[in-house]
């Protein structure tokens, strides 16, 4: 079994930013003022203190958001094997009025991705796609279409069906929900793997599991990607070689 916890990824300043989602998410209405609740996936965790843990959040309706689960660590806790990373759940708490770390109250488990534990490929294509996530949005800003992806993501990679052309199409999903994508008229690629890359952006999972690249065609793809990630990052995210090798 693998534990998660060591493999937490450092936030980092958001670089690409979906320009129609900008609401914080302190102007909802119909919740109150200091308490929210919401559902969605463990980003990250991390000790902050010998007994307690910050935990990232991404949800559709509040975006990016950092929680600290107070006793977490403790043997006794309530929050004792609901807290780990990629863990999908409801959850609430109370928002802080002088910083964006909330203090988290209540969890309930929807879904835990046991294969994450057992896999070491899924876990780091995972991985990688959370820190690529992380490098391309803000923090508290709503983000259901990205949350969607990620979430369906998880679900392909945590049965055992993620494939270079998993993480490909990952990548090439979330420049379109940024806004970001490639101009295809303008770009390097052969016609064959610009048909390819229109796949990887428009078709589902299950659509995409048939789909059959020549080694030729997943180079050029990797490579264009590798490129057009630079020009807009500045940087490759850590951890992408990994994910896009043969699991």
């Amino acid at each position: 079994m693998w534990s998660l916890g060591s493999l937490c990824v450092r936030p980092a300043s958001a670089v690409l930013r979906p320009s129609c989602l900008s609401r914080p998410f302190a102007c909802f209405a119909g919740q109150s003022l200091n308490s929210v609740s919401s559902s969605g996936l463990i980003l990250r965790t991390r000790p902050l203190t010998e007994t307690s843990l910050i935990v990232h959040w991404l949800t559709p309706d509040l975006g990016r958001v950092a929680t600290v689960a107070k006793g977490a660590r403790r043997p006794n806790s309530a929050f004792r094997g609901k807290l780990d990373l990629f863990y999908e759940a409801d959850f609430s708490f109370a928002r802080s009025r002088r910083s964006e770390l909330h203090t988290l109250r209540e969890v309930s488990l929807r879904q835990t991705h046991p294969r994450l534990r057992e896999d070491l490929h899924a876990l780091q294509q995972a991985a990688y796609c959370t820190t690529l996530l992380e490098l391309t949005t803000e923090t508290e800003t709503p983000l259901p279409t990205i949350h969607a992806l990620f979430q369906s993501l998880l679900g392909e990679v945590a049965r055992g069906m993620g494939e270079p052309r998993t993480v490909l199409a990952f990548e090439a999903k979330l420049l379109v929900e940024l806004g970001q994508q490639p101009d295809l008229a303008e770009a390097r690629l052969s016609p064959g793997s610009r048909q390819i890359y229109a796949r990887l952006e428009a078709e589902d999972w299950p659509a995409l599991a048939r789909l059959k690249l020549s080694a030729g065609q997943e180079t050029e793809l990797r490579q264009f990607l590798h490129g057009f990630l630079i020009y807009h990052l500045g940087r490759i995210p850590k951890g992408r070689g990994e994910a896009l090798r043969m699991g």
